[in-house]
Formats: structure tokens, C-alpha cells, sequence
């Protein structure tokens, strides 16, 4: 059965996810509709980017994920349809695509399907879906667009390195208040090199070793580890550590190596 992921910041309080998700059904009533969410926060791309990136591999190959971030009409932005790993994406080129793919995509269009008037102001219902569909039934994206080679490029924010130190800050936090940080499993283990470690954040707390899961320290407990995205995690067990830590994003954290 074809596939199509939402990810979009159309949240569930008005019309606009049930005009989405019923554009698609009419052209491909057998479709597999999955969400993967629509609560981004308004025109967040960076917040997207995270989760997409996260999520999409999961899925089996030749899923379709339409990107309804950013997508009302504006005469500057390309509507893109590209193949990466096996996987289709669609959705405007506003950098969103630089901040999720790690190498060049397969295979890259500009859309050039024609804009239905009476959808000018919602382009996702109409251009986005005839895209989304057309691939998840196997269609060619030659068929639907001009292939192009560039992409909007924006950049996610790099931890930085001194001696012995790696400074980090946090870029997400997920539905149970757990602070995700932009230093990511591989960064951290290249960086150690076995030495053992002090991880500092605000209010002069400090975690000096890692966590295999959440319940390994007593509840109200903090922690920290490598969570699903691989990205460095503080947590408190079974409570909000974004809350109780007083971290949000875009605070810093600081990793400082102990000489042996």
C-alpha cells in the first residue's frame, strides 16, 4: 500500500489538516495517510527539519513525506519534489532540505504542475497533494517537474570545540520535556576518546556519566544520554527537566574532558 507522511505546523483546531488529508483521499482513496505531526510550531523549519530527519528511514522505502511547512504561496520560493535514500519528499524549498539531508540528494524538481486558482493561498491542498500522490503511486518525478541541482541553504548550528571542552546548545525539546542537544552520539564519542567527562548546564548542575535509558537512575532523578535521534539528551526519570533544569532552546550545555 503507498504511503504519505504529513509533517506540517497545521495543527488540529481548524479545517486545514482535514482539507490536507481529504485533497489526498480524493486523488488516492487507497492511500496510507500516516502523521507524523502536524504540531510544529507555526513556520518552524529548523523544529521540522529534527523530526523528519529522525523519523523518515523508518519507513519503508518509496514512502512519499509531504512537507507542509512555510508553503503559502510567495513568488520566490520553489516547490520541490526529491528522492533521498529511497524516499520521496515534497515541500517548498526554504532551507528546510539543507537542515535534514546529511549528502545531495538522488534525484531533485522544481514542481511545475499548474497552480489551481482557487487554491493560490493554499498550495499544500493542491500542488503539494497532485505531487505527493503522483509519486506514491510510482510516477516519475521527471513527470511532474524540472530536475534542478541546488537547494535553499540554511545551516543547523555545530557544536564548538576548545581544548578539552565541547560546547554545545540545546535544539529541541520533546513532549515529555526532555532537553535534546545538538551534540550528537558519534561528535561525543570521537571527542572523549575514553576519558571520563563533566556535563554542565544552568544553575550550576552538572552529570558526569551517561545513561543506557531513562529508568537507570531513581525517578526525579536526572540523567543524560543518547536518546532515539542519537543527539545528547538531559532528562529527569519520569519528570520535566525542561521545566525543573530551567533549559530552553537555544541555552547552552558544556561538556568538559577530565585528563586521566
Amino acid at each position: 500500500m503507498a504511503i504519505i507522511t504529513l509533517t506540517t505546523d497545521l495543527g488540529d483546531k481548524d479545517i486545514y489538516q482535514a482539507a490536507l488529508k481529504g485533497s489526498i483521499l480524493k486523488l488516492l482513496p487507497s492511500v496510507n495517510i500516516v502523521d507524523i505531526t502536524n504540531s510544529v510550531a507555526a513556520y518552524n523549519i529548523q523544529q521540522a527539519a529534527f523530526i523528519l530527519k529522525n523519523s523518515f528511514y523508518y519507513f519503508p522505502d518509496a514512502t512519499v513525506h509531504l512537507i507542509g511547512i512555510d508553503t503559502v504561496f510567495n513568488t520566490g520560493t520553489r516547490y520541490l519534489a526529491i528522492k533521498y535514500k529511497n524516499h520521496f519528499f515534497v515541500g517548498a524549498d526554504n532551507g528546510i532540505f539543507s537542515l535534514m539531508f546529511d549528502q545531495d540528494p538522488d534525484e531533485m524538481v522544481e514542481i511545475n504542475i499548474m497552480q489551481d486558482l482557487k487554491f493560490l493561498h493554499f498550495p499544500l491542498a493542491d500542488i503539494f497533494v497532485k505531487a505527493a500522490c503522483h509519486l506514491a503511486q510510482g510516477g516519475k518525478l521527471t513527470q511532474i517537474g524540472i530536475p534542478v541541482s541546488g537547494i535553499e541553504k540554511k545551516m543547523n548550528l555545530q557544536p564548538a570545540i576548545e581544548k578539552n571542552r565541547i560546547k554545545g546548545v540545546v535544539i529541541y525539546i520533546d513532549s515529555f520535556q526532555n532537553v535534546i542537544t545538538n551534540i550528537t552520539k558519534e561528535f561525543f564519542n570521537t571527542e572523549q576518546n575514553g576519558r571520563l567527562f563533566k556535563l554542565s548546564f544552568k544553575r550550576n548542575e552538572t552529570i558526569d556519566h551517561l545513561s543506557w535509558h531513562y529508568n537507570e537512575v531513581p525517578e526525579g532523578e536526572k540523567l543524560c544520554l543518547f536518546g532515539i535521534s542519537d543527539h545528547l539528551e538531559i532528562a529527569i526519570n519520569k519528570g520535566n527537566a525542561s521545566g525543573l533544569l530551567g533549559l530552553g532552546l537555544g541555552d547552552s550545555v558544556v561538556i568538559d574532558f577530565l585528563e586521566q
